[in-house]
């Protein structure tokens, strides 16, 4: 099952509530004559006098059978879109976005912690109790 089959529109609301406007579904570009497609772009007027805040948003589950392999693969999955936002739109700020239970446990263990830091993975964390966004980490 993919995440947009279970926490898209989950994370569509919450950005929402948090006063983003999803200007894509998916976010889709082309960098080197490959294609490219993140969950979600949104953007977030933030006054007059600042530029626009820009972000992109790859969502994921996290429910395989294991946490290991859903996180390598959400990791490469990340830094690939990651290089490529950057040389197409390096102003918008790419988050993977995690379900809290995920988030609370497997990504608080200290090597998945330095794993976070040291590739700079910036972090939308969504609860799904209450369908908020709980935490932005960058």
């Amino acid at each position: 099952m993919s995440a947009k089959d279970v926490f898209h529109n989950l994370v569509v609301e919450a950005l929402e509530e948090d006063g983003w406007i999803i200007t894509h579904d998916p976010y889709r570009f082309e960098v080197g004559e490959i294609e490219y497609r993140i969950d979600l772009g949104a953007e977030m007027l933030i006054g007059a006098i600042k530029n626009d805040q820009k972000i992109a948003v790859e969502i994921k589950s996290f429910l395989g059978q294991s946490p290991t392999y859903d996180f390598h693969n959400a990791l490469g999955q990340f830094l690939n879109y990651a290089v490529a936002l950057e040389e197409y739109e390096p102003e918008r700020e790419l988050f993977l976005a995690v379900p809290d239970f995920f988030y609370k446990s497997f990504l608080q263990r200290e090597v998945i912690r330095k794993i976070i830091l040291r590739y700079k993975v910036k972090l939308l964390v969504f609860e799904l109790d209450t369908k908020k966004i709980s935490q932005w980490i960058k």
